[in-house]
């Protein structure tokens, strides 16, 4: 089967394609917070490697922030090559986000924060903790509303021309939707990040499937 023709079909099932891999995402991200036997796939992870994981997810999701904005640029001066490297990029970067994702949170755990911390010049105002849920609850919320926006977008401009994109699909429609939820959401993932683990102090969860298939190992 010719490049063309896969194209072909699968411009012709853009919905029925997002759909897919909406749940497919969907699947992964919560298998690794609700199914014991997803968890059980990952490897054992130890605390250090966790917060590794932690910072380099961090170092990804401010490299996406940089180049979507720069997608989005560039679209805006007509740029369209550039526009459609940019965000090419940026899905390829949410892949390695998720690569890194989900091993973290089933094999390792997460953190939960603590209102204290180390520096003095930190405030340790009480609506503090409010606004750092808040701003996790949005987070969290945009990411997974925007899965299958996001995802329109990408499988409408891989399979189309830039002529059809234009005239043909909701595809700049979409795309700015799916643009301004993603950097949202990134930017208050990279705040969040910043307050967990530099600005205030956590507590380490373990997963589950970690502490149950190896008790008593610190993670």
């Amino acid at each position: 089967m010719s490049t063309a023709s896969v194209r072909e079909r699968a411009k012709a099932r853009a919905t029925e394609i997002t759909v897919l891999l909406t749940l497919v995402g969907y699947g992964a991200v919560g298998g690794v917070f609700l199914v014991p036997e997803f968890q059980a796939l990952f490897p054992t992870l130890t605390q250090e490697t966790v917060n590794l994981l932690a910072h380099a997810i961090a170092a990804v999701n401010t490299v996406t922030v940089i180049t979507l904005s720069l997608g989005w640029y560039w679209i805006r001066n007509d740029e369209v090559k550039k526009h459609a490297a940019a965000m090419t990029t940026s899905f390829g970067l949410i892949l390695l986000f998720l690569g890194m994702y989900l091993p973290k949170v089933a094999g390792g755990g997460t953190k939960e924060f603590v209102l204290d911390s180390a520096y003095a010049w930190v405030p340790l105002w009480d609506p503090v903790y409010p606004a750092y849920l808040i701003m996790l609850a949005i987070h969290i919320v945009l990411s997974v509303v925007s899965v299958p926006v996001v995802l329109y977008a990408i499988v409408l401009g891989l399979t189309h021309t830039e002529r059809e994109l234009r005239n043909e699909t909701p595809h700049r429609r979409v795309g700015r939707i799916a643009a301004s939820a993603w950097i949202l959401s990134l930017v208050l993932g990279v705040v969040t990040y910043l307050l967990l683990n530099h600005l205030y102090d956590s507590t380490f969860a373990a997963a589950e499937a970690a502490t149950v298939l190896l008790p008593g190992v610190p993670v």
